[in-house]
Parts: structure tokens; sequence; C-alpha cells
């Protein structure tokens, strides 16, 4: 977890940031976040779907920050539904 965690903050000052290349992405994309992830609330996966041209949100009530496996036939299709 730790090591996971690292590399998420290691990438948060880069250069050319992430976040602006957002709008440029062009497949269907699904962002699936966790409603009790500890370190980013709900509102930082609604401002990344906002950003993504056409994205769709899938909020998992009981997930935090890896997909549980009870989830994964609705991520699945969520995934399926996409343009």
């Amino acid at each position: 977890m730790a090591n996971q965690m690292g590399m998420v903050f290691s990438g948060l000052d880069c250069t050319p940031r992430r976040r602006e290349r957002l709008p440029e992405i062009e497949v269907p994309t699904l962002v699936v976040h966790g409603r009790r992830d500890p370190f980013f609330p709900v509102g930082n996966g609604e401002a990344i779907a906002r950003e993504i041209p056409g994205a769709r949100l899938l909020v998992l009530e009981k997930a935090a920050t890896a997909i549980p496996e009870a989830a994964i036939d609705e991520v699945i299709e969520a995934m399926l539904t996409l343009g």
C-alpha cells in the first residue's frame, strides 16, 4: 500500500500536468472511484470524469482504493455500456 501511494504522490507535480491533458482523451472512459477512499474524496473522481469528454463515473459505495471482488460484475457491466 505504501508503495502504491508513493507512486501516486510522486506524479502529482509532473510536467506536463496530467490533469491538464484529460480533455485530450478520445476513447470511451470509465472513471471508477471508491466512496470510502481515505486519501481522495469522491469529488476527485467527479472532477476527473467532468474533464474527460464523455466520461462516465462509477462510484463504488463499499470500496476504498481498490476494486473489491464483490464489485467486479458492476465494473464489467459499466465498461460494457461505454460508447
